[in-house]
């Protein structure tokens, strides 16, 4: 059922990247192209960020790709944690994205350009197509796939882009203010900058070995030490190969005379069933072997 649950959602996170893919690849040219017809950096801008979207959601397809090779003698993970290393380029791509924006507006407020109001039907039309995007990634395991999560932020970046291209088209039609097109570009930048920082947080956490945010040592440190039979327990690590598989190890010291293989599977199905921890090693240690260490978590 697990397994079955898994290979459901990754074959749909494959296929709304993929259409995603094809929708902002093509408008990320009609926008280029608009942008520099009406002299928008907020078009121009968005469109520069539509194809850093394209390449992430390319990316994030090819990550899927090579996480579905099976385990070799040398990588005996597989190739999965090549989502989170796409995660991790994506969100770094936002952040040099943004502080690019920062500088084309700032060199706009120094030498104002005069930018044609046409741009705001461009933009309206992105704001569909990425609107349109937002809504198939979200069909996707964006809550808990990294992956995913680093696709949908960019969609959302351009979305706001689209947004702010919007409004300052509508202030140049109305009093003439072109300045409103490089601050609807910063306001958007700050945005783009924030999401960026955090999928980048997030997916670095991963590729560094932390603790997945859902899971809490002691709590299992607390489950484990009620299973009858059970002396301590010591050396819990917890970490994630991607953001949906974590990994677990500890040892367990146990009386002398307990049915060890019971005890492994109770371990397992408290861990599967309370902590949907599916992957671990649990080493079993009779009391009397040697010296243990006291309960704590790494």
């Amino acid at each position: 059922m697990g397994n079955h649950y898994h290979n459901h959602h990754h074959t749909t996170n494959k296929r709304v990247l993929l259409i995603s893919f094809i929708a902002i690849f093509t408008f990320m040219i009609v926008e280029a192209i608009g942008g520099f017809l009406t002299n928008s950096l907020a078009l121009v801008s968005d469109a520069g960020h539509m194809l850093s979207d394209a390449a992430a959601l390319g990316l994030s397809l090819v990550a899927f790709k090579i996480g579905e090779r099976k385990a070799t003698k040398e990588k005996t993970y597989g190739y999965k944690r090549f989502e989170v290393i796409a995660a991790f380029l994506n969100g770094v791509t936002l952040i040099i994205i943004s502080l690019y924006i920062f500088y084309e507006a700032i060199t706009r407020f120094v030498e104002p350009q005069k930018v044609d109001s046409s741009m705001i039907f461009i933009a309206t039309l992105g704001l569909f197509v990425n609107i349109g995007v937002a809504f198939l990634l979200m069909k996707g395991d964006s809550k808990d796939n990294l992956n995913i999560r680093s696709a949908l932020l960019h969609v959302i970046g351009d979305l706001l882009g689209s947004v702010g291209a919007i409004v300052a088209g509508l202030l140049i039609i109305a009093f003439g203010w072109y300045m409103a097109d490089p601050i609807a570009s910063i306001i958007v930048a700050i945005l783009i900058i924030i999401s960026g920082f955090r999928v980048t947080r997030d997916s670095l956490h991963v590729l560094m070995e932390g603790k997945p945010n859902n899971i809490q040592p002691n709590d299992i440190l607390k489950e484990l030490i009620k299973i009858e039979g059970v002396v301590n327990v010591y050396d819990l690590n917890i970490w994630s190969i991607t953001s949906v598989l974590p990994m677990l190890s500890c040892h367990i010291v146990v009386e002398e005379d307990i049915d060890r293989d019971e005890l492994i599977t109770k371990g397992n199905e408290i861990l599967k069933n309370s902590f949907n921890i599916n992957h671990c090693t649990l080493q079993i240690e009779g009391k009397n072997i040697s010296s243990h260490t006291c309960i704590h978590c790494n």
